[in-house]
């Protein structure tokens, strides 16, 4: 018999698909068999009194956790979240229930030997609940006490090899998506960067020194598989400054109809014959595409890189070949202020390995300096380019102002003239004009 009545809860597990509930009632059948007599190190019964927790919550409507202030493993300001439960007589079995980041493998590569490890370790010292993948990309070991921290950063560090990712006020472990790997797509080679970046700025991801959380994402292309572009503050989208390369040949076998569009997705569904106008040239959002004489012509100065047209033509159309990516700056979710997208800040900077990355470097720690300066407590770099302007983030970056900087043309335009830079010219343009005629 359940420890807890949870009807709220198991009405969860009624619609059609898989629920939360169904695994947790998995684990706590589980701990309560232990079939291989486990000396667990938290309470075997974590799991209900988690379930009860949640169903008071649900009932009051009412968060029943509060804040688990300073709690952590030693010489790290972050990778663990406090918990701990305002109903510590009702529900002993989550009096604490810490949340530990794990800082994932780049490109969430895994062998099943780790991951084994990694779940055999939780089981023993946490509730055996796991989130893969947290939102900022982390492996989530959900629920353990602080006896146990200092343990499992142990049993980490030394046995597996493995590292904690980042929370508080701090860089938040880099994620990025597969790339290169497996990704034909990929126009840089996402998990080198990543991977370079998080161990570069280990200090900065283990001890919280920023105004407010600050997140990398690295993108392979403009499909922009984890979301850098609406959730990282400075993301890295892959791209190219030549032209898309043209199959001439596969783009009549698509017309033809002898090659599926969209890699053969039709989730189920058969669309009918393929009809490139209304399903490539129609949808191009800059119109530079036009299909005449059974040929596709790309006008490649107003393409924006969408990806659209390479995503339902891949056999016809690819990425160019003078790959690099772009840098785009300011993305969050609401905190302070409203939910924002990135800004381009650099449209091209070549990826290069041999340097060390270091143009990327440069970038990224003229940034830092300039938010650590002028960022308010928990302003996201996003809300502080709005307080000061985007020109004043060009000016600390070195960066000059180009026509894609500009946010709303004629109506709120990033840049603006300064007082004696229009005066200066006011002053040069007359002096040539008298030499000019004088002439």
């Amino acid at each position: 018999m359940a420890k807890h009545e949870t009807p709220l809860l198991d009405q969860l597990e009624s619609g059609p698909w898989p629920s939360f509930v169904s695994d947790m009632k998995l684990e706590a059948e589980s701990r309560a068999k232990n079939v291989n007599n486990v000396e667990f190190q938290i309470p075997q019964d974590v799991i209900e009194d988690l379930m009860g927790v949640l169903e008071l919550s649900y009932k009051d409507a009412e968060t029943h956790w509060k804040h688990g202030g300073i709690v952590g493993v030693f010489g790290y300001g972050g990778g663990v979240i406090g918990r701990y439960c305002d109903q510590p007589e009702k529900f002993p079995g989550v009096a604490h229930f810490h949340t530990m980041r794990v800082n994932q493998p780049s490109g969430h590569f895994y062998s099943t030997d780790f991951l084994r490890q990694l779940c055999d370790l939780w089981e023993f010292r946490g509730s055996g609940l796991t989130n893969m993948h947290g939102a900022t990309g982390d492996i989530i070991f959900l629920g353990t006490t602080t006896p146990q921290l200092e343990e499992i950063f142990y049993e980490m560090t030394h046995k597996l090899n493995q590292d904690l990712g980042g929370s508080g006020s701090n860089l938040r472990t880099p994620s990025d998506c597969i790339g290169a790997a497996r990704c034909e797509y990929a126009c840089y080679d996402t998990q080198d960067l990543c991977t370079y970046l998080t161990q570069e700025y280990q200090d900065e991801l283990h001890r919280p020194a920023f105004p407010y959380k600050f997140k990398f994402k690295f993108d392979g292309c403009p499909n922009c598989c984890v979301a850098s572009i609406a959730r990282a503050d400075m993301s890295f989208i892959g791209t190219w400054k030549d032209d898309i390369r043209v199959d001439q040949d596969a783009v009549k076998g698509y017309v033809n109809g002898e090659f599926p569009p969209n890699g053969g997705s039709h989730s189920g569904r058969d669309w009918g014959p393929f009809d490139i106008q209304k399903e490539v040239i129609d949808l191009c959002p800059t119109q530079c595409m036009k299909y005449e004489n059974s040929k596709l012509e790309i006008n490649n100065k107003e393409c924006t890189r969408c990806m659209h047209c390479i995503n339902v033509m891949p056999r016809a159309l690819r990425p160019g070949k003078q790959t690099g990516c772009s840098i785009l700056v300011g993305a969050k979710a609401p905190i302070l202020d409203g939910a924002q997208m990135g800004s381009l800040l650099l449209p091209f900077v070549e990826v290069n390995k041999e340097n060390d990355y270091q143009e990327v470097k440069d970038v990224i720690e003229s940034i830092w300096d300039w938010w650590m300066e002028e960022g308010k407590n928990r302003e996201r770099l996003g809300e502080l380019m709005k307080r000061q302007g985007f020109q004043k983030l060009l000016e600390v970056t070195g960066v000059d102002p180009i026509p894609q900087h500009v946010s709303e043309p004629r109506h709120n335009p990033y840049i603006f003239w300064k007082e004696e830079e229009v005066q200066g010219g006011w002053e040069r343009d007359i002096n040539e004009f008298r030499k000019h005629h004088q002439r």
